[in-house]
């Protein structure tokens, strides 16, 4: 807001020098603006009118010659004068913008000062300049320390003060200050008051620079119980504002202080503060009213800078959202396009797995047909014995592939329940022990099994009590996964223990062994660690996932140890059923 909201010039003037103030108010509003003139009656006006800009000129006749000025920039005021015409314009009347307010203010008094020749008005002009140059810097940077750095130190070079301070209320620690550095401050301490911005006459003047205090509400009642004006009389009895509010033991030496508040939104920011140490003073009201003026200033520059800050903060989340977005959406390709490839590398794993057993079961049944149909093709009960179990071991690996994936797929769909029973988890390892010997056989494995009592075991029966089956499907799935990458001579070693209400299940091998690069692939679905077409190891890559998917369902954990070419243990945890 303006601090002029009218201005009158009590000595008369010539009626030429209503005639330019009547044109420079014409110049500082647009061609779209709305003018109103009387230049004829002895009170005769000029009225202008825009959105950034409105006055009310007015003059009273002294005599043929001369003429008393009063000039109104209040809206209200405007408003009356308006209503008084039975006139009225397509906008509603605001305050004048501070900038053109300014440089309005500046050539009405180069035309008075031309016209009258006395020293208030010089002093006028100096003071017009130094605001428009303060709203100029506002204008034209962002840069709050600057604004109020500049500030400070034209104030009082302009006032002639022995030191002009800006005292800030409820800041962060530490603040960011141009000058100097804030003590060290305990982490505790979550906002400050003190001085962020200092100007001195001389060396001479002692600095109170980056004097702090804890912020507290109490600061602001010890404000308000202090006078703002301090005078050399005074001093004996009375403490300075800064003195106050820091309450500081000892006496900061001021002979006169003049105190303006900034206020932003309507909130107590800090004051403005000018020191005369060396001499005393008396403040005239048109200093007092410069440090309003420069107050207001700043604060629109503070205010300014907030919403500047504000926007940077969003346009800064803004950006990092875009970011985390585009990774989301990126990792969410890199997981379709995996996806896809795991889909092809299973589709075209199962077209290899269900073709070789299928081939295998339709040509021995092909040659087994041939032989009853054709006298001169004939096959020797053994070669047809033989050419039978052929097909039954096929047609066994095909229904234990179809029963992986049914499994798998009822496991993921959250519809397998188990069947939890006590059991001999001895004699169930026995059990898997035998069902693959054939296989361990085949490839001259040896295979064993150890059972580890513990505790207060008596006997080697190991009662437990979790879904049979599913155990042991657990187990022929270790057990077959270890024979396969074991080579001939080598050995599979199953051992089993029951310790502290867990089940411990654990196959070790001396297979190939698994890279550390590849174990995070173990328990993938549809995934095998060669997936080439001309691959040495059949399987699905159904197995390991659907015992690791068995283990989690009864509460347990799966470890797997390996070492390249030395082999490779998996060790199962169960617990036991909670009730």
């Amino acid at each position: 807001m303006s601090s002029f909201q009218t201005q009158s010039v009590h000595q008369p003037l010539s009626w030429s020098v209503f005639h330019q103030v009547a044109n420079l108010l014409q110049q500082s509003v647009g061609t779209d603006a709305t003018v109103l003139t009387d230049t004829q009656s002895s009170e005769r006006f000029v009225l202008v009118a825009s959105p950034s800009f409105i006055a009310l000129l007015q003059a009273t006749m002294i005599d043929r010659d001369r003429c008393k000025l009063n000039l109104d920039f209040s809206p209200e005021t405007i408003a009356k004068f308006l209503a008084h015409l039975n006139q009225s314009v397509p906008f509603v009347l605001q305050e004048n913008k501070s900038y053109l307010q300014s440089e309005f203010t500046l050539r009405l008094i180069e035309i008075l000062s031309q016209s009258a020749n006395y020293s208030a008005i010089q002093h006028q002009v100096e003071q017009e300049r130094l605001i428009n140059q303060v709203t100029t810097l506002i204008r034209h940077s962002l840069n709050l320390p600057v604004i109020l750095e500049t500030a400070v130190h034209q104030v009082r070079e302009f006032l002639e003060a022995d030191r002009v301070i800006l005292y800030q209320f409820n800041f962060p620690a530490p603040s960011c200050l141009l000058e100097g550095e804030v003590p060290a401050l305990d982490p505790a301490t979550p906002n400050l008051d003190g001085i962020t911005y200092e100007a001195r006459s001389s060396d001479a003047i002692p600095s109170i620079l980056n004097l702090m205090s804890e912020y507290s509400a109490t600061s602001l009642k010890r404000l308000q119980a202090h006078r703002q004006t301090l005078s050399d009389h005074q001093k004996l009895n009375s403490r300075s504002t800064v003195a106050s509010l820091l309450n500081q033991p000892t006496e900061i030496p001021i002979r006169a202080e003049l105190v303006t508040p900034i206020v932003v939104q309507d909130e107590l920011w800090g004051l403005l503060i000018v020191h005369q140490c060396q001499s005393v003073r008396q403040w005239h009201d048109r200093e007092k009213i410069l440090l309003q003026r420069i107050a207001e200033h700043l604060a629109i520059a503070i205010y300014q800078s907030k919403l500047y800050s504000e926007l940077q903060q969003q346009k800064s989340t803004l950006e990092q959202q875009i970011i985390d977005r585009t990774q989301e959406l990126r990792d969410t390709l890199i997981a379709a396009e995996a996806a896809s490839l795991a889909k092809s590398e299973f589709l075209s794993t199962m077209s290899h797995e269900l073709r070789t057993p299928l081939t295998t079961i339709l040509g021995m049944a092909a040659t087994l047909i041939r032989a009853f149909q054709d006298t001169n093709h004939i096959l020797t009960p053994q070669k047809q014995v033989e050419y039978l179990q052929i097909i039954q071991e096929r047609g066994d690996h095909l229904l234990a592939l179809i029963n992986d994936l049914l499994d798998l797929s009822e496991v993921e769909a959250g519809k397998m329940i188990l069947e939890l029973q006590e059991f001999s988890l001895s004699r169930l390892a026995q059990q898997s022990i035998q069902l693959v010997q054939g296989k361990a056989d085949a490839k001259q494995v040896h295979l064993s099994l150890e059972l580890l009592p513990s505790g207060d075991q008596s006997t080697r029966d190991f009662r437990f009590q979790a879904d049979p089956q599913r155990v042991q499907q657990i187990c022929l799935n270790l057990l077959s996964n270890a024979i396969k990458f074991t080579p001939k001579q080598g050995q599979v070693i199953m051992r089993v223990r029951v310790t502290g209400g867990t089940a411990i299940l654990q196959v070790e091998d001396t297979g190939i062994g698994i890279p550390l690069e590849q174990r995070s692939l173990l328990f993938q679905k549809f995934k095998q660690l060669d997936s080439s077409y001309h691959r040495k190891y059949e399987g699905t890559g159904l197995g390991l996932a659907l015992t690791k998917q068995l283990v989690e369902l009864h509460g347990g954990t799966i470890e797997v140890d390996s070492t390249v070419g030395v082999g490779s243990r998996f060790t199962v945890f169960l617990p036991l059923p909670r009730d």
